[in-house]
């Protein structure tokens, strides 16, 4: 099998239950760039959150790309030339923001480095039984600034390319579908985490980002094996030549995916390319 690039879903799949890249997966990953391969960074997370982890892995000197936002924003790397992009138009932003205030969710929208909430609104979540400023965990995890706005509207103004609500597992599973009724005709919206439900433009995932940005790469489906374990992983999934689902996954990953390997936290990408590309990896 000729694979030309190998698209990775960060937390859950690439990086193990402690947000760290195991020794075994980055060198696999490093010795398939050092081979021509390039990797992609496929992410619900804003560009500004993937810059650290594509510095590790080397994607700014290998021409590899950043796809955020759950495929409503491609970048190269190295050059920063946006390669896909597709907003949520001004006006129906701020009805979905009106709209999910009616909701117990904390709302956010990231621009660039910026995280803006409602000044007032809650952190806090309650998560496994223990209390999660879920605010700082997205600041930190992304590496962003926290901005607080008397009103999340101010931020409106020009055409966004996600807007996530946070809350508890069991009041999102309660009330998605009476956040996201109104909208299913106007925008995607889906779960990346339990405590996470998003909404980005119609028709909108990391399948079609992919498939929108490769071919000016000249990189065919058959030629990209992809690696995930959410339901936003489950369109890039079927969208590849090779699909590969994470141990850990959730069963619409695993039933999307061509094969499932071991879980994040068992070298499960190193395990699945030494059997798809014939790669060895150094054992630990």
């Amino acid at each position: 099998m000729a694979i030309k690039a190998i698209a990775l879903d960060i937390d859950g799949t690439l990086t193990n239950d402690e947000k760290i890249i195991t020794p075994r997966t980055k060198r696999a990953l490093l010795d398939a760039q050092d081979d021509g391969v390039k990797l992609i960074l496929s992410s619900g997370r804003p560009v500004q959150g993937l810059r650290a982890i594509a510095s590790e892995l080397g994607l700014e000197a290998h021409g590899g790309l950043l796809v955020s936002f759950n495929g409503a924003h491609v970048v190269d790397a190295g050059t920063n030339e946006v390669l896909y992009d597709q907003p949520i138009e001004v006006d129906v932003m701020r009805s979905l923001v009106e709209h999910v205030r009616s909701f117990d969710v904390i709302p956010w929208i990231t621009q660039g480095a910026r995280l803006y909430v409602e000044r007032g609104s809650r952190h806090v979540i309650t998560y496994r039984g223990e209390p999660f400023d879920i605010v700082e965990y997205e600041r930190r995890m992304c590496d962003l600034e926290l901005h607080e706005v008397d009103d999340l509207l101010e931020v409106c103004g020009t055409p966004q390319d996600k807007l996530l609500c946070a809350s508890e597992p069991e009041y999102l599973q309660q009330h998605w579908r009476a956040m996201y009724g109104p909208f299913t005709d106007e925008l995607s919206g889906m779960f990346t985490a339990d405590f996470y439900f998003e909404f980005m433009a119609p028709g909108i995932d990391k399948g079609r980002a992919l498939a929108g940005a490769l071919p000016k790469l000249g990189i065919d489906a058959s030629e990209v094996i992809a690696f995930g374990d959410g339901q936003n992983d489950v369109s890039m999934l079927r969208w590849a030549g090779t699909g590969v689902a994470m141990g850990n996954a959730v069963d619409e990953a695993k039933a999307a995916a061509d094969m499932v390997t071991a879980s994040n936290n068992e070298d499960g990408i190193a395990h699945a390319l030494a059997c798809a590309m014939g790669m060895v990896s150094n054992s630990e």
